[in-house]
């Protein structure tokens, strides 16, 4: 008899889905999905079933796609296939087989899901699939999170089949004498998860014989330690990051007295894709001089005066764009630049995106590029000039702002204007000024 009881209580306690949803069942043919399949026809609840023809063993794959169509037709349930070219995929994006099967299935599950309205994706998954997890993301290096296992439900994804183990589902498959399906790749050992499977767990079984049980009761404490975890993490990112407009600050003094140090960072800057060994790189720069740069794939963090500044990856450097006599615009990245010819002497205040100059000192082209360390100008109001870099210090500039400021240099090499900071004082428009130009930046957003 079906463990369809059991079965549904797991489903209710997990809250996997609801007894009137439609559920996508994937099967691939073998023992674990046809149970899984059973089950939901015996549950009574409404489902179809999809299948992936990954193309990579010949005619054995077209007769597992075969019978999983027939076994749709047997259950009366729609049928969804798709075959793959998992091999020039895995090529073209330079993964492994696995990768792009793993890739290619879950990418199109959620297709179907949403094309046919599907309220969730049921997989196969086992208690002893979990113990597999777990010993890999151990062998590979984990953090806590790698220790909780196969969750029951990770959004549209649901694992109704985890209360039972590989020997009890081959138990019911013999007692309901169920027809199924063996993938010979299965028993290859030159797979990281088979090797585990047919050499490393067994031996395990033979020192304990209820390595199953004792790998759920882990479960349930690890899981536990990472909501612990994870609640200290979140009050640690309430009092560490100081939100200022896109950017958060991380006090270095505030960073020194987190205990456990490295376990805490790592844990904050984890959902920005900052791996441990970065945040080794972050810990061991505390004292370091300013400058220094952290990159995760979105995310920068800069050491500054006294803070760590954590910001989105901004667009490469601005490139040099040349601004003639009669233009009235220009594109710039990130910015737009409206430039207006006056003839009587107009003065913008109080806006730091727009400057009035004096227009016959302009020699044209004129140029708008980034910052050069050999920079330097003469600020409004001042008779010395002062060095870019100084100046970005004394206005508390982040470090990596600096390389998108816009700069609006005269053709003779002169720094008319800090866009968004400060004009030049050789520049201004004075009771002498026969005609001026504007020019006003607008951010894009």
């Amino acid at each position: 008899m079906l463990p369809v009881n059991s079965f549904i209580q797991f489903i209710e306690q997990h809250n996997l889905f609801q007894p009137a949803d439609s559920i996508l069942v994937a099967v691939s043919g073998g023992m674990d999905s046809v149970l899984l399949a059973n089950l939901f026809k015996a549950a009574g609840y409404t489902f179809g079933i999809a299948h992936c023809n990954f193309s990579l063993r010949g005619d054995e794959a077209d007769a597992d796609q075969q019978f999983c169509n027939n076994l749709a037709r047997q259950l009366n349930v729609s049928f969804h296939t798709v075959n793959f070219n998992t091999s020039r995929y895995a090529d073209e994006n330079k993964i492994s087989i696995q990768m792009a099967a793993r890739e290619l299935r879950y990418a199109w599950f959620e297709q179907v899901r949403q094309q046919h309205g599907y309220s969730a994706i049921a997989l196969g998954h086992h208690k002893n699939d979990t113990i597999e997890t777990i010993l890999l993301n151990l062998t590979r290096g984990t953090g806590i999170a790698g220790l909780h296992g196969i969750l029951p439900k990770n959004g549209f994804l649901v694992r109704p089949l985890l209360f039972l183990d590989r020997y009890e589902i081959a138990g019911f498959i013999q007692q309901k004498n169920l027809a199924y399906v063996e993938d010979s790749s299965n028993s290859s050992v030159k797979y990281a998860r088979n090797k585990l499977r047919h050499e490393v767990i067994p031996k395990l079984k033979e020192l304990n014989p209820n390595l199953e049980n004792t790998f759920e009761n882990n479960l349930r404490h690890f899981r536990e330690l990472e909501t612990l975890l994870q609640q200290k993490a979140d009050e640690v990112k309430e009092k560490l990051f100081v939100h200022q407009h896109d950017e958060i600050h991380l006090p270095i003094d505030d960073i020194k007295k987190l205990q456990p140090q490295r376990l805490l960072l790592f844990t904050v800057l984890k959902e920005y894709s900052f791996t441990e060994s970065l945040v080794d790189d972050i810990l061991a720069s505390l004292d370091a001089q300013p400058g220094k740069v952290f990159e995760s794939a979105d995310y920068k963090l800069v050491l500054d005066r006294g803070n760590f500044i954590l910001a989105k990856k901004e667009k490469a450097p601005l490139v040099e764009v040349l601004i003639n006599e009669y233009d009235i615009e220009a594109d710039i990245d990130g910015y737009k630049l409206n430039i207006l010819h006056d003839n009587s002497p107009l003065i913008v205040k109080d806006n730091p995106l727009a400057v009035s100059v004096d227009a016959d000192k302009l020699i044209y082209p004129l140029t708008v590029r980034t910052w050069q360390q050999s920079d330097f100008f003469y600020p409004l109001g001042m008779k010395m000039k002062k060095k870019l870099s100084d100046f970005f210090i004394n206005q508390k500039v982040p470090l990596h702002k600096k390389d998108n400021i816009p700069l609006l240099v005269n053709g003779n090499g002169d720094i008319v204007w800090i866009g968004g900071y400060r004009p030049d004082e050789r520049y201004k428009v004075t009771a002498d000024t026969k005609k001026v130009t504007i020019f006003e930046l607008f951010k894009l957003i």
